[in-house]
């Protein structure tokens, strides 16, 4: 007897687990009580439910990034995202459009090779498409350099009018400062008469003492501290104590006598000054000029063999390497952070021989050390030692003189070695 197809056992529906994912480039608006994440992932819900006879079921984890932009992956709720990608936890991720998972078309290219790595489907609810073929791909990849260029036309149209604000003189944003309170209505800056005169006596004590470290051993021993202030959603930023950084980025702010500064170039500003004429720039005169180095963040390019090492008993901080020069001569120690940052009367330890220190760490560990393991630590210590008096040897007869002498060759398997 032939069989009627309804007899015919139906293959099971195979579960499919969506994980929905919601972005947003800016906190505005987060707030309400229906935003923008809750509208994209209400349409992902409807999407998921019209495929219910397919199996797809919404997973109830959230993964929402409001405030975050699309340019990169340092995302917590994608991150997140990702893990669960790896754990095995779901089956497809479901979002409203392509460029609400990213606007980079090599960060998209990444994550899609992990979701095809752990056979995870991707879906876009209002732009169709069919990775599994040559043409789907193609399209996903327009959709995603159109998104890149959307986001880097943003970004230059951003640049440009904030450029333009700038030169008009107008206050662009960030953190106000010691002296000026943000209008209620925002986009410019309003005299705080009591903390400008407390900026006004500040330049005044380094014209006395022509010191920051004498200058902030005053501030401190006042009380003062630096600006506090609120953002427009009611959170409260309270002022810190000062330090030797934020005391000298307070000296040389040009925004004191009503300009603002715009690629090095000051322009004339829609704020009032609150410095007289004439006492920033006897101030810049008279503050020392930062090296390049100093400005940037060290990467022990002096080749501390204790840089990151070391720790100040007395106040519990970061001891940093350093160095003094008198004669010609290069003097090596290691300094306590807080002394660096808030004089050196806030530390009792201070600051360390730099040689003395690590000829006795040296010590204790060749004493100390056995067997082919204590060996290369003993090596690799003394290769380092090595470039150190290469580098003072440079010092001494400067490099033309250093090129005819010395020659450094860098083996990957032996690491430096010098020859004289």
């Amino acid at each position: 007897m032939r069989r009627n197809n309804q007899d015919v056992p139906k293959p099971p529906i195979t579960r499919l687990r969506c994980a929905i994912y919601t972005r947003k480039s800016t906190e505005e608006g987060l707030d309400q009580d229906f935003n923008s994440l809750d509208a994209q992932r209400e349409a992902a819900e409807a999407f998921i439910q019209s495929q219910r006879r397919e199996g797809w079921i919404a997973l109830p984890e959230c993964y929402d990034d409001g405030g975050f932009t699309g340019a990169n992956m340092d995302r917590p709720a994608l991150t997140k995202l990702l893990r669960a990608v790896e754990a095995g936890e779901l089956d497809c991720v479901v979002v409203y459009k392509v460029d609400r998972l990213s606007r980079s078309l090599l960060d998209f290219t990444r994550m899609l090779s992990v979701f095809e790595k752990h056979k995870v489907s991707f879906v876009a609810v209002t732009q169709q498409f069919n990775t599994s073929t040559s043409l789907g791909r193609l399209t996903l990849n327009i959709l995603l350099s159109f998104a890149q260029f959307e986001r880097e036309l943003i970004g230059e149209r951003t640049r440009d009018k904030m450029s333009a604000a700038r030169r008009k003189g107008k206050w662009t944003g960030g953190y106000p400062v010691l002296g000026y309170d943000v209008h209620p209505s925002g986009g410019r800056l309003v005299v705080n008469e009591e903390e400008a005169e407390r900026v006004r006596a500040i330049f005044a004590l380094f014209e006395k003492h022509r010191s920051v470290l004498r200058t902030l051993e005053e501030i401190e021993r006042m009380g003062w501290q630096l600006k506090s202030w609120s953002t427009k959603a009611g959170r409260f930023h309270p002022g810190g104590p000062f330090d030797l950084n934020s005391l000298r980025r307070l000296l040389t702010n040009i925004i004191y006598t009503g300009c603002i500064r715009h690629h090095g170039k000051p322009y004339p500003g829609e704020h009032a000054a609150i410095l007289a004429p004439g006492t920033w720039e006897r101030v810049q005169n008279i503050i020392p000029e930062r090296t390049a180095g100093a400005r940037g963040r060290s990467r022990n390019k002096h080749l501390a063999l204790l840089g990151g090492l070391l720790y100040c008993e007395s106040c519990a901080t970061r001891m940093v390497y350093s160095y003094s020069m008198k004669n010609g001569r290069k003097y090596p120690y290691y300094l306590c952070l807080n002394a660096q940052r808030k004089g050196w009367a806030v530390c009792p330890a201070k600051s360390l021989p730099a040689r003395a220190i690590e000829e006795s760490v040296l010590g204790r560990i060749r004493e100390g050390s056995s067997g082919i393991v204590g060996v290369a630590i003993w090596e690799q210590m003394d290769r380092v030692r090595q470039v150190q008096a290469i580098q003072a040897m440079v010092e001494r007869i400067g490099y033309d003189g250093a090129a005819k002498q010395i020659s450094i060759r860098f083996h990957p398997a032996v690491g430096p070695e010098a020859q004289a």
